[in-house]
């Protein structure tokens, strides 16, 4: 990652920043604040603003049980209950904002969750910086055979050379045309609106990310996940470092009931039953489609 030294100064102001508050604040989060983790070689997540702990969460779910409720389930207990059972308001009491740089293919995913408000970085108004993700060579791997939008084995030798080549100088290359349409030496120079369409998807872009708790964890729950593409399951990643330190009883409920969780159909959970039972259940008498079955598999295995 490339931080200009105007950046690392108005960062390190921030940091060393303070004020008095009456709200609520997270010890763990207000390390976070303001400071950049790096992602992939240019990107970074950093923390501008959040709202709400694990306290938030219990004070919302208790207006609506009343107070009776905490003589019988601790707090604790509580967020696992409202997990468990799927509620979601007391989650969206809970916001963070978030300052993200990446490429522009892995915002193009980010941006089909539609349950956040987004300001990007305008290249109507500003020149984007030449920075491109260029993947590593453990990165650069065939398609796969059994997934169609999935990668299969890694490219090798003079082959994953010439893709990087490729990739650099195309990145390069384009970039260049970007800068002399532009220019203002001797002509006026195309409108940065239309010079942006010439430039490659890697190029990177940088927004404002603001999300309620509930929509960051199925933000999470699927990109955070191994079959997630690896640009963007590395954005996940790190943000999960963060939310841990944020709301660690609702992390906590988080990774049990859906990261490291399972969710089954009744016909899956009839299967369950009757393995328990001693009985012999197939493909045939499961009654599944050919897919839940292989997955229903994997599964008991």
């Amino acid at each position: 990652m490339t931080l200009t030294t105007e950046q690392k100064a108005a960062i390190l102001e921030q940091v060393n920043s303070t004020s008095e508050t009456r709200r609520a604040t997270v010890p763990g989060m207000e390390e976070h604040l303001y400071k950049a983790y790096e992602v992939l070689d240019h990107g970074f997540v950093r923390v501008i603003d959040y709202m709400g702990d694990d306290n938030a969460i219990v004070q919302a779910a208790r207006v609506s049980y009343g107070q009776g409720t905490k003589k019988s389930r601790d707090d604790a207990g509580l967020i696992r209950y409202l997990m468990r059972h799927w509620h979601s308001t007391p989650f969206e009491m809970c916001e963070i904002k978030l300052h993200i740089k990446l490429p522009v293919f892995v915002a193009r995913q980010w941006i089909r969750h539609r349950t956040a408000n987004v300001n990007e970085y305008s290249a109507r108004y500003s020149i984007l910086d030449r920075e491109f993700y260029i993947p590593k060579e453990d990165q650069l791997a065939s398609q796969s055979q059994k997934n169609h939008q999935g990668r299969g084995d890694l490219l090798k030798g003079q082959e994953a050379e010439k893709v990087l080549e490729i990739l650099k100088s195309d990145s390069m290359r384009a970039y260049d045309n970007y800068e002399s349409m532009l220019s203002q030496e001797n002509k006026e120079g195309l409108a940065r609106e239309l010079a942006r369409m010439n430039l490659p998807m890697n190029i990177y872009t940088q927004w404002y990310w603001k999300t309620n708790l509930h929509n960051l964890f199925h933000f999470l729950r699927l990109r955070a996940d191994s079959h997630a593409q690896y640009e963007i399951r590395v954005y996940a990643d790190e943000i999960l470092k963060i939310v841990a330190d944020w709301v660690p009883e609702a992390f906590a409920a988080f990774t049990d009931y859906r990261l490291n969780g399972v969710q089954l159909s009744g016909k899956g959970l009839a299967c369950i039953k009757r393995l328990l039972a001693g009985e012999d259940v197939d493909a045939v008498n499961s009654h599944m489609s050919p897919g839940e079955w292989k997955e229903f598999q994997l599964l008991i295995k």
